[in-house]
């Protein structure tokens, strides 16, 4: 079974020779363990958001969490033949580094599923090879090291440190940011190159770019930008755990997403979309994407990372994308489920 292009405000299911239509989903998560913090306990809100517009939209809707028994759970998920997969898994028992494996049991089983493939979480998840994969095709991101290669770092200069799989701003603290100097050592020690790896620092603005899949290809949604109120000179702009999860702390209060429309000149407008879009191209991404940027002084963008799946909440960034683009969520839900991996 095959879901049809998009007929106006309506999906249309059609039957391609199984003897039925695309009707029941099984929505599948990273179960968030015990005792487990704000970034693990945030994909349940996706879960009830997609969940709720997927029931309006007349589909029949339940939920599988997913835990370090991954291979039987998706084993058992295949038996209960979803005739497709809504996939939030996020990570597996917290670790960013397993989660390609749902979408390659999902392959394996031939269960279609929503977002990204094999393939473009793999590549888009590890930064590191993510980061030479778009260097090699001309796109621009920043420097890129591993710790063994600290020698080549350059003194004066500014750096970033960043764990190669996690995402959700996981392991990133203020103190990820260092100046190559004296003793500059110490940051870098105990960190393999198996799950670290360090980027040049731009100093510059931030912006998030979300795509959505379309009958027409892929559209870059309105581009927002992070800014960071009442930062000094002595914290980095950075999007650390705490901005991102820690509602009491100053990093959270602090960092506001705006959308500045108009207020963008043509040049930058232009690089964000040909940044994403590229993006978009080179990892052949499906459903929904958002590619992070950093830009310099002459509005040059550097990519910093690209989420396939991104998270869908109703108060994250790409939903507010979506928002800020005048479409209703179950619009947007039925693009994704148009571009689903069969």
């Amino acid at each position: 079974m095959r879901p049809s292009k998009e007929s106006g405000n309506s999906i249309i299911f059609v039957n391609t020779g199984s003897g039925g239509y695309m009707r029941r989903c099984c929505i599948i998560y990273n179960e968030p363990r015990e005792g487990a913090l704000a970034d693990e306990l945030d994909v349940l809100d996706q879960v009830a958001h997609i969940e709720k517009h997927l029931i309006d939209l007349g589909i029949s809707v339940y939920r599988k969490g997913i835990t370090e028994q991954f291979m039987a759970e998706i084993a058992n998920l295949a038996s209960e033949k979803p005739d497709f997969v809504f996939n939030l898994v996020e990570s597996i028992n917290n670790k960013g580094e397993l989660i390609y494996f749902v979408p390659a049991l999902l392959n394996l089983y031939s269960i279609p599923y929503s977002g990204n493939s094999l393939e473009s979480i793999f590549l888009t998840t590890n930064k590191s090879i993510c980061s030479n994969t778009m260097k090699t095709a001309g796109i621009n991101n920043p420097g890129s090291y591993m710790p063994s290669q600290s020698k080549l770092l350059k003194p004066g200069r500014k750096y970033i440190v960043k764990p190669i799989w996690e995402d959700g701003s996981l392991g990133i603290t203020s103190d990820s940011v260092f100046e190559c100097g004296p003793g500059f050592e110490k940051r870098l020690k105990g960190l393999d190159d198996s799950h670290w790896f360090i980027e040049d620092y731009i100093d510059g603005r931030e912006f998030n770019i979300s795509v959505l899949a379309g009958k027409d290809g892929p559209e870059v949604l309105p581009p927002a930008e992070i800014v960071f109120v009442d930062y000094d000179e002595k914290r980095p702009r950075i999007i650390d755990f705490k901005a991102k999860w820690e509602m009491e702390s100053f990093e959270y209060k602090n960092t506001v997403r705006v959308f500045p429309g108009n207020n963008l000149s043509e040049k930058l407008e232009s690089n964000l979309r040909q940044a994403a879009l590229s993006c978009w191209n080179l990892f052949g991404l499906k459903g929904y994407a958002r590619v992070d940027v950093r830009t310099d002084s002459n509005e040059n963008v550097f990519v910093i990372e690209i989420n396939g799946n991104p998270c869908i909440s109703p108060d994250g960034g790409f939903v507010a994308a979506t928002k800020e683009a005048g479409y209703a969520f179950a619009e947007v839900l039925q693009r994704i489920i148009n571009d689903l991996n069969i």
